[in-house]
């Protein structure tokens, strides 16, 4: 059977886009070769040398270790082969960004050095399926005269191009399209991507070294420019001969039921939802685009092949948003969308939309069904689409759209379009504790949780429950070792006997490219009387200080950045924090979750950097600093 498609298949992926991307392209005109030009004369005029950044550094690869290792890694990039990515003008390919994610440093079009301070350990390229085949097509030497105009155009594109493919878009997925009645993309063509794809995961999978996982995107179109999109993720090479795309399955309950249909052992798969903040409310509303709501079976799919979040990425932060019953700074941290305001439909940040409500919904719904099936734990990831996966240090961010944010000067005044990219971030990273750097290894950890997302740097973090931990746990000889022996890691499930209380052991150590750490805090929500609270406690602090038992906070103490050239008191902060903490309002039996939130002294956002780099002040509408942080996937008491 043949299906044929074509500018609806651009329409579904560019109204999908985001709106920062819409945004640069509304002002763009079509990328000439002297235009081409005066981008890389531009890049090259922007100085390297005035702020500090470290040399980049070598690969490390650990032994096996059964206390597990921290592999660090982005399971949610962009090559060309993403029909948006292409559009913007990224011509850095498949196999080169696996080059990249590996520490290659490559040139762009545009004229920027894009090289990571560190080789990840891991990384999956998730190209939007829904393009899948359009290049194969393009290059068929009998493609119809509808299809060699617009892959011309395609080459080439302008911001009146775009409109009129965004103009063909819906709020749902469009049906296959073809040109006046003639063929465009056929199943084999798309096929022949997907083929492409996995091949060239394999090829970059060295186990011990680095892991590559065969993996893709479903995206799905919202009104306005959202996303309830997912990425998939293959556990090995042994793969559907087809990838399930938003054109073959409406909803993701359909995604999830062709995918286990198609997924046949050894072949394996997760889901992994990105940008919460952007779905409307559908998260964790428990309905379907379409309004179906989700029956009990519905959540039990949900719980078998979701276990991850995504909860931090370029498209910003999405654990918590400073309303609906959040109250700590912290969940202002790095903010793309505002709340919504009454009768707000989109554009705006719903009370279903974010991680920690979808945490306190697992709660809630576990008193109906019996099951919690948003218990998952949380990763972060880029979603760059200029080929390179876990470019995320704030001094090499090179905006995510490339010819269209692909210099210091279009990132932050805005020429070509590119303002609102001031708006986004370099990205977040999914870290995997482990045994071993090998796919298998990788994805047990992932199934069971034991993972943590960052919002960009290394910071190593460690969380454990267990009833027999005290302070001796800080002072033992091998403290995981015991903290495993006696609880549970993050992601996990602990169950207390009569009169038992939790005991939580926290460590983290700063990632020595970065700032020194400010404090450790930890998030609670637990169920009273049918109600679903949160509570924020700050755990350990840096600098001597001790928390303030009436706030739970730590005392304020004023860091200091030095905005002429970004450089640090390294005396600052601390390179190490560790706690052993009991809740102090825990009660026998109590149904709750705890995750970490590890928070770094402030340093410059990428903002100040590229501001140094045109020789200006930081932009007075822009935070000059941030304070990056970590998140652990919780660890959950109660019934469960």
């Amino acid at each position: 059977m043949r299906w044929i498609y074509g500018i609806g298949v651009l329409a579904l992926v560019v109204a999908g886009g985001g709106y920062w991307y819409v945004q640069s392209l509304l002002t763009a005109p079509m990328y000439s070769d002297e235009a081409l030009a005066e981008m890389q004369e531009n890049a090259l005029a922007q100085r390297e040398d005035a702020f500090v950044q470290p040399a980049p550094q070598a690969g490390a690869f650990p032994p096996p270790n059964p206390l597990h290792n921290a592999y660090f890694g982005d399971l949610h990039s962009h090559s060309n082969l993403s029909f948006d990515s292409y559009i913007f003008g990224n011509r850095i390919s498949l196999d080169e960004a696996y080059q990249i994610a590996r520490g290659k440093a490559v040139e762009s079009a545009w004229g920027e050095r894009i090289q990571l301070s560190q080789p990840l350990d891991f990384a999956a390229v998730t190209d939007h399926a829904e393009g899948f085949g359009l290049f194969e097509a393009c290059d068929t030497e009998t493609a119809s005269a509808g299809l060699k105009d617009f892959c011309t155009r395609f080459e080439s594109p302008s911001a009146s191009f775009f409109l009129e493919l965004r103009g063909a878009g819906e709020a749902r997925p469009p049906k296959p399209y073809s040109w006046d009645g003639e063929e465009g993309v056929s199943a084999s063509q798309a096929r022949s991507t997907w083929e492409k794809i996995v091949e060239v995961a394999n090829r970059h999978n060295v186990p011990g070294e680095f892991t590559a996982f065969a993996a893709y995107e479903y995206s799905p179109v919202l009104p306005n420019r959202g996303k309830i999109h997912r990425n998939i993720i293959f556990r090995n090479g042994t793969v559907p001969s087809h990838a399930v795309s938003a054109f073959d399955a409406r909803t993701e309950l359909d995604l999830w039921r062709m995918l286990s249909e198609t997924c046949v052992a050894p072949c394996d798969f997760i889901t992994i939802p990105h940008n919460p903040n952007k779905t409307w409310g559908l998260a964790f509303a428990g309905h379907t685009i379409d309004g179906d709501v989700y029956t009990a079976d519905d959540w039990k799919m949900r719980d078998a092949v979701e276990p991850l979040v995504e909860v931090f990425q370029i498209k910003g932060n999405s654990e918590c948003s400073l309303g609906y019953g959040a109250t700590d700074e912290e969940c202002g941290f790095e903010q793309f969308l505002p709340d919504c305001e009454e009768g707000q439909t989109t554009g705006c940040i719903f009370p279903t939309s974010m991680v920690r409500d979808g945490l306190k919904i697992g709660l809630a719904l576990e008193e109906d069904i019996g099951l919690n099936p948003l218990d998952f734990g949380m990763i972060g990831s880029t979603d760059t689409h200029n080929s390179n996966p876990g470019d995320t240090n704030e001094y090499d961010f090179r905006g995510a759209s490339a010819l269209f944010t692909g210099t210091a000067n279009q990132r932050i005044n805005g020429s070509r379009g590119g303002r609102m990219a001031a708006f986004q971030n370099p990205g977040g990273l999914a870290v995997v504790w482990a045994p071993e750097n090998t796919r298998d290894a990788l994805f047990d950890a992932m199934e069971r949780k034991e993972v943590y997302a960052t919002s960009g740097t290394r910071i190593r973090l460690r969380f454990f429950a267990g009833p027999a931990y005290d302070e001796s746990l800080l002072n033992a000889d091998n403290p995981v070792e015991r903290a495993y022996k006696l609880g549970v890691p993050m992601g996990g499930s602990l169950s207390l006997g009569e009169g038992e209380a939790p005991g939580f052991y926290i460590s983290a150590l700063r990632d020595p490219l970065s700032a020194p750490l400010d404090r450790v805090q930890i998030v609670k929500g637990w169920v009273d009387n049918g109600e679903v609270k949160e509570i924020v406690h700050d755990v350990v602090c840096s600098g001597g200080r001790s928390v303030d038992p009436a706030t739970r906070r730590c005392p304020a103490v004023t860091h200091s950045v030095d905005l002429t050239d970004c450089s640090l008191d390294q005396e600052e902060g601390a390179p190490a924090l560790a706690s052993v903490w009991h809740d102090p309002d825990y009660q026998s039996g109590q149904r709750a979750f705890y995750y970490v939130r590890a928070v770094e002294v402030p340093s410059c956002r990428w903002s100040t950097y590229d501001a140094l780099r045109l020789g200006l002040a930081p932009p007075d509408d822009l935070p000059a600093t941030i304070t990056e942080m970590a998140w652990s996937s919780p660890i959950w008491l109660g019934a469960h």
